[in-house]
């Protein structure tokens, strides 16, 4: 079967001509994508048998948490190791006591999330999806981010993700109240 506009390796002919034109630079477009899977990258995965958490998001940002030497059950403190959004390295203490869900990092969030051991959706996460589009540094009040999440989810009648998130929100909310 013949398809006008096919080239012999199913693309419209256009395409691969198109892929060798040079840019300003005089740089084909394969050139291009050649140098960029040239640049080393580099993939942070961290494992210990005593961390608490590990993982990262959208960001970048990637780290794993473990509770410090000095912490106690009356002053639980964690430790919180890894590559920021730039490619940084960083190490943050967090006292739990100390975390504000009304105005935290994700950082401060996922340390709290494992230390009140709070259910993860899938195993993987109590917190809303946004939080994955966080820095390091970015503090947002997580508790307005379970309402709007539960608006949309109630918008698009998902009532388990509704169940979910307003458990998860409760969890958050009975820590703030036992400070």
């Amino acid at each position: 079967m013949n398809v006008s506009g096919i080239g012999t390796t199913g693309y419209p002919a256009w395409q691969g001509a198109r892929k060798t034109q040079p840019n300003a630079a005089g740089k084909s477009f394969a050139a291009q994508v050649n140098n960029v899977a040239d640049t080393p990258k580099v993939y942070n995965i961290f494992t210990d048998e005593d961390m608490i958490w590990t993982g990262g998001n959208g960001t970048g940002l990637s780290y794993y948490l473990k509770y410090a030497e000095d912490s106690t059950e009356d002053d639980p403190i964690v430790i919180a190791k890894g590559v920021d959004e730039n490619g940084d390295e960083f190490e943050k203490t967090i006292h739990i006591n100390e975390v504000n869900p009304k105005s935290a990092t994700v950082v401060e969030m996922r340390a709290l999330e494992a230390h009140t051991g709070v259910k993860k959706l899938g195993g993987f996460t109590s917190l809303p999806l946004e939080a994955g589009n966080m820095g390091l540094n970015d503090r947002r009040d997580f508790m307005d981010m379970f309402e709007n999440v539960i608006s949309d989810m109630k918008l698009l009648s998902q009532k388990r993700a509704v169940a979910y998130y307003q458990y998860s929100m409760q969890a958050y909310w009975d820590f703030m109240n036992k400070k």
